[in-house]
């Protein structure tokens, strides 16, 4: 019989992003939602600002679905689409995959811990949040 371990964000460390996510977005006069998966995409912890639109609670949990399960930024996603026409009119069609920024994995010790997904700005400006949320937890960002 085989095993393995896995890791897994505690909730603990998901707030710490998601604090310094919401503090960073308020700075640049967002009103965003911010979430954070556990390693198999499965929401761990979620904040939607006052203000944020409805449809940035689930564009969030996307992204941070998306870079959760391929273990890889969301707009890294793109660059690996991009130019497969196969993969680009097909997997981004499946539910849930997001291709534009925002979205990074959380990994310890090259390992997905985690996600995060950042959405209410433009996706340059929620890989900004996104990116401060890793670094107050000490996650490499990429």
């Amino acid at each position: 019989m085989g095993s393995f371990e896995k890791r897994c964000i505690t909730v603990d460390t998901a707030q710490i992003a998601i604090s310094a996510g919401v503090a960073k977005a308020k700075q640049l006069g967002f009103n965003m939602s911010i979430a954070i998966c556990d390693e198999a995409g499965g929401l761990k912890s979620f904040v939607r600002m006052d203000g944020a639109s409805d449809s940035s609670l689930r564009i969030s949990q996307d992204k941070a679905y998306t870079a959760a399960s391929l273990g890889l930024a969301t707009h890294a996603f793109w660059d690996f689409v991009k130019n497969d026409p196969p993969l680009l009119h097909g997997i981004v069609n499946y539910p849930r995959l997001i291709v534009f920024g925002g979205g990074y994995p959380i990994k310890e010790n090259g390992k997905v811990i985690g996600s995060i997904g950042v959405s209410g700005g433009h996706y340059s400006d929620d890989m900004e949040v996104a990116r401060a949320a890793l670094q107050a937890i000490g996650a490499p960002i990429g």
